[in-house]
């Protein structure tokens, strides 16, 4: 038996922080997908599930100062938490911004880019159960790139015809922005996955 045990509690912690990333995706997603109206009470929802997922962060920095021996890096276990609270910091700004710029309506590539980060969202959920039982993380990771990927293809391509098609140069601005906070999430997403190769890598 061993004296100075691993700490395992961390992977519960990630599990927590991915649970609440799908949470707030959903909403995101869900928000969209209903309007404006419906988009006001999601981000509220949002902002408060952000705040829940700040106070799992803080507790994995005060569990790193108190644990002697930990499964993981304490720099990889630092790194993971971070990035993923970067991923919800960007759902939360997301749905923020949406609200606060009065969108009459919500353009079908912000519900398009809302359905990737929910699908980045599912990943890192499947990867981190994948992670906590010693599982295979490759394809999960892989998809994370590859819709990253697409929504940065999406992206340009919407802030080009912006600029060809749309006369109100306020509302330009405005969807522009939204666009590349969505865009910026999937990449924040993507930060998670490299991060989990990096943790995969140094402990084949």
């Amino acid at each position: 038996m061993s004296l100075l045990p691993r700490d395992e509690k961390f992977y519960d912690f990630f599990l927590q922080q991915v649970r609440i990333i799908c949470q707030a995706a959903d909403l995101l997603l869900e928000g969209a997908r209903a309007g404006s109206a419906q988009l006001a009470t999601a981000a509220v929802r949002i902002r408060a599930l952000e705040q829940e997922g700040d106070e799992v962060t803080h507790e994995v920095y005060v569990r790193l100062n108190q644990t002697f021996i930990t499964p993981l890096d304490p720099e990889d276990i630092q790194s993971l938490s971070s990035h993923l609270d970067d991923v919800l910091d960007g759902i939360e700004e997301a749905a923020h911004r949406m609200v606060a710029y009065r969108l009459t309506d919500i353009p079908p590539i912000v519900v398009e880019l809302c359905r990737i980060v929910r699908s980045c969202a599912e990943e890192l959920r499947k990867a981190f159960e994948a992670l906590s039982n010693n599982g295979e993380l490759a394809e999960h990771t892989i998809e994370i790139n590859r819709l990253e990927e697409v929504a940065d293809q999406l992206v340009r391509s919407a802030v080009s015809d912006l600029f060809q098609t749309e006369k109100d140069s306020i509302l330009l601005m405005k969807l522009k922005e939204i666009y590349e906070f969505l865009e910026q999430t999937t990449d924040a997403c993507e930060d998670v996955a490299d991060a989990l190769q990096t943790v995969t890598v140094k402990n084949s």
